[in-house]
């Protein structure tokens, strides 16, 4: 069976196909906005011609519909009293020192907020929900005939009562509305984030399921009898699975490529990774330790706060089609526009005029304008010379030194992603192994290891279509969550076992044969934040665990503090596919001045400076450094 994985890009669409002896096809053509391409599906269509084939997919439409507010109109109903809590927030700044910046607006309209005369408190019922009250919103939310419903009531982590009930009463009246309820979304505390993530999931629900069905219309049509969808925590989803958890999509693409990051290291032995996915619109960094991706419970996607378990990414506008320009400083900047796939960068001929990354590396010799891209686009260094040359007259630069300005900027903006998310989580870059990947980013392996002090990178074999490989070897994944407030001190193995019980029972019905980890969010009483640990043992084990992990995370901890669990986690994943890394044989002298990486064959060693030539990207080596081919193909760089 041949399990393909698709990642659609904001400029290039990856398409990777892993046969049952782990051997990779790629293709790679040039990105349809919010859809996969007919040229995407023609490469599945080729080599998917057994009925049996699967598909695991990383979309943006999620990422796209939060960023431009494109989803549907949405209704919310929470505790009457509690209609402000989005506009409210957390009473934070947008900006620390600009008294002028605002928050990004909710997704919902104010009057598209209703108030239920109901409450529930943390002991019991304050206010009941009568009949004639549930029968009173239901009209209102008919009067605004909305695209979706969120309902998100006051303690239904703890009693979900109330809201059950009025989510079956909507349901019922409105069955093809989507209805999205907060204990079945996220049943935990804090106001707030569940509100806003539930508003997200009725928000999104509409777009994704429409998006998914054509997905899967389209891919049975060529040969997919099992279509998955990467979701940001990593793992994936059936089509099912995926509608009923839309805002579970927010960072689905760039989950891929740290899996495959992942994947990769443990090739090699590496289970410490520093990873950063350079693409056509941005850059992606992540960190994976232990063998594990670092997940996250806390977070936004164009403003919107997710608390959804979701891969550790830190975003920033400095991909390969990045735009350069000058501010009215006369300072250069890139990004974080980007020239996207249409017209894209200046080199491509496809009508842009704008100086791109792209344009800067074409033009310093970098990228070989012989060399076709995706779809047999061709790279013209005269257009480059063009665009950069405008610029450069604009900054009173030469042209070449605007270039190397343009990647420098971009170097600069790509290490401080990577600062946050290693440094400012307690975690020195410096122990890691740096694992550059998309279409640009082995180009700045070099530059990027120097500036974080690091000292060994590995470039893995189709570094350029990384993210597709992870999607392909993904496993799938299902996480669920409940609230709990409990001392670690009180919670014996026997209670903690009834704590994780109806979960793991959920987690078997929906993933039969998945294996179960169980997880706590940790707290010292009274602090602001949690931290999530295995909780394998009684409380004293997971009270444990907590300090170390506080002490790494923030460089201190008290092991004389009692240490309280607020939420229990269930993960339920099943492995994915095996992949067959494996250097090819060397068909050419390993010796010329810009070797070929099919060319090469393991151990097989190359010093810089010089360039390297991958199918699907181009490899830079800084003088002063070294490359080593390994047995699984990738590249093992070092500092000499």
């Amino acid at each position: 069976m041949t399990v393909w994985g698709v990642d659609i890009g904001g400029t290039f669409t990856d398409v990777v196909g892993v046969d049952d002896d782990g051997r990779i096809a790629v293709g790679k053509v040039r990105s349809s906005r919010n859809e996969l391409a007919p040229d995407a599906w023609r490469h599945v269509h080729v080599a998917a011609d057994a009925p049996s084939a699967s598909m695991t997919h990383g979309t943006t439409v999620a990422t796209n519909a939060l960023l431009e507010r494109s989803g549907g109109r949405t209704v919310l109903l929470t505790t009457a009293g509690f209609e402000d809590v989005l506009w409210l927030r957390r009473q934070d700044r947008a900006d620390l020192y600009d008294l002028a910046r605002q928050h990004p607006p909710p997704l919902v309209e104010r009057p598209d907020v209703i108030g239920v005369r109901e409450r529930i408190g943390a002991t019991g019922t304050v206010v009941p929900l009568t009949r004639a009250e549930t029968e009173r919103v239901v009209d209102e939310v008919a009067r605004r005939q909305p695209g979706a419903v969120a309902v998100s009531l006051l303690f239904s982590f703890r009693d979900s009562g109330h809201e059950a009930r009025l989510t079956s009463a909507l349901r019922q009246a409105f069955p093809d509305v989507p209805v999205a309820a907060s204990h079945e979304v996220l049943p935990v505390f804090r106001e707030y984030e569940r509100t806003s993530t539930v508003t997200a999931e009725a928000y999104l629900r509409p777009l994704v399921s429409g998006y998914l069905e054509r997905m899967g219309r389209e891919a049975a049509t060529h040969g997919i009898a099992d279509l998955r969808i990467m979701a940001s925590s990593g793992g994936t989803l059936s089509v099912e699975h995926a509608v009923e958890r839309a805002a579970s999509l927010a960072l689905s693409g760039p989950a891929g490529g740290v899996e495959g990051a992942r994947l990769v290291g443990a090739t090699l032995g590496e289970h410490d990774l520093l990873t950063l996915d350079m693409g056509g619109t941005s850059a992606d960094a992540s960190v994976v330790l232990d063998g594990q991706p670092l997940l996250q419970t806390d977070g936004a996607v164009g403003g919107i706060p997710l608390a959804l378990p979701h891969v550790l990414i830190e975003t920033v506008g400095a991909g390969g089609g990045s735009v350069a320009w000058a501010d009215r400083g006369g300072a250069l900047r890139v990004g974080p526009r980007s020239a996207g796939a249409s017209p894209g960068p200046a080199c491509y001929g496809l009508g842009g005029t704008e100086p791109t990354v792209t344009d800067a590396a074409l033009m310093l010799g970098w990228l070989d304008p012989a060399r076709p891209l995706a779809d047999e686009l061709h790279l013209d260094r005269q257009r480059a010379a063009d665009a950069i040359g405008r610029l450069a007259r604009t900054l009173a630069l030469s042209p070449g030194r605007c270039a190397e300005g343009i990647v420098e900027v971009a170097t600069a903006t790509m290490v401080r992603a990577l600062r946050r998310v290693s440094v400012e989580r307690g975690i020195d870059p410096r122990q890691l192994v740096l694992v550059p990947f998309g279409g640009a980013g082995p180009l700045f392996t070099c530059r990027l290891a120097e500036q974080l002090g690091m000292r060994r990178a590995i470039v893995p074999p189709n570094a350029g279509v990384l993210s597709a490989v992870g999607l392909a070897a993904a496993p799938a994944r299902i996480e669920l969550a409940a609230s709990l407030h409990r001392p670690a001190a009180e919670l014996p193995a026997a209670h903690l076992a009834h704590a994780y019980r109806d979960m793991e029972q959920d987690a078997a019905n929906a993933l039969p044969g998945a294996t179960l980890r169980r997880l706590a969010d940790c707290r010292y009483p009274g602090q602001g934040y949690e931290l999530t640990v295995d909780a394998q043992g009684d409380g004293d084990d997971i009270a444990r665990r907590f300090h170390e992990r506080h002490r790494q995370r923030f460089g201190h901890a008290d092991l004389r503090r009692a240490v309280e669990v607020v939420n229990v986690r269930l993960v339920a994943e099943r492995p994915g596919r095996s992949l067959s890394l494996a250097a090819t044989e060397r068909s050419g002298p390993a010796s010329r001045p810009r070797p070929s990486l099919p060319d090469l064959r393991a151990d097989d060693v190359l010093r810089g400076p010089c360039m390297i030539d991958a199918p699907d990207c181009t490899i830079r080596l800084e003088a002063g450094w070294m490359a080593t081919v390994q047995p699984s193909a990738a590249l093992l760089v070092e500092r000499t």
